[in-house]
């Protein structure tokens, strides 16, 4: 249930916790990822960290999306807690087989809500 408030001439919707939060993941504004690159002075981004950043982001998501945390994500991946960690804060960049595990621990995740 949301409702709707005036203050200070400025309306603003109040909704339960849980919801706000579900809302927040499903946009990605709840993510608590790591901040994107800056470009340099002629304007390009340094390619292997904005990658790092980027994928990391993705996963992050998409594992607050399946509601998992990242200790359950690495077990259902059979990847250690402390490389998804890393990972997941952009200081690594993962190989294709790493991100293939994380992969079909995801999509596990969704087959499994969606049967």
């Amino acid at each position: 249930m949301v409702k709707i408030i005036e203050l200070a001439g400025k309306r603003w919707a109040i909704m339960p916790e849980k919801d706000y939060k579900r809302l927040s993941a499903q946009a990605g504004a709840d993510a608590g990822g790591p901040v994107l690159p800056k470009p340099d002075a002629e304007g390009n981004f340094p390619a292997v960290e904005y990658a790092r950043v980027s994928l990391a982001r993705k996963i992050i998501k998409a594992r607050q999306q399946a509601g998992l945390t990242q200790a359950a994500l690495a077990r259902r991946a059979g990847i250690r807690p402390e490389t998804l960690n890393r990972i997941e804060k952009g200081k690594t960049s993962p190989d294709t087989a790493t991100i293939a595990k994380i992969e079909r621990a995801l999509e596990t995740v969704g087959a499994t809500a969606e049967t």
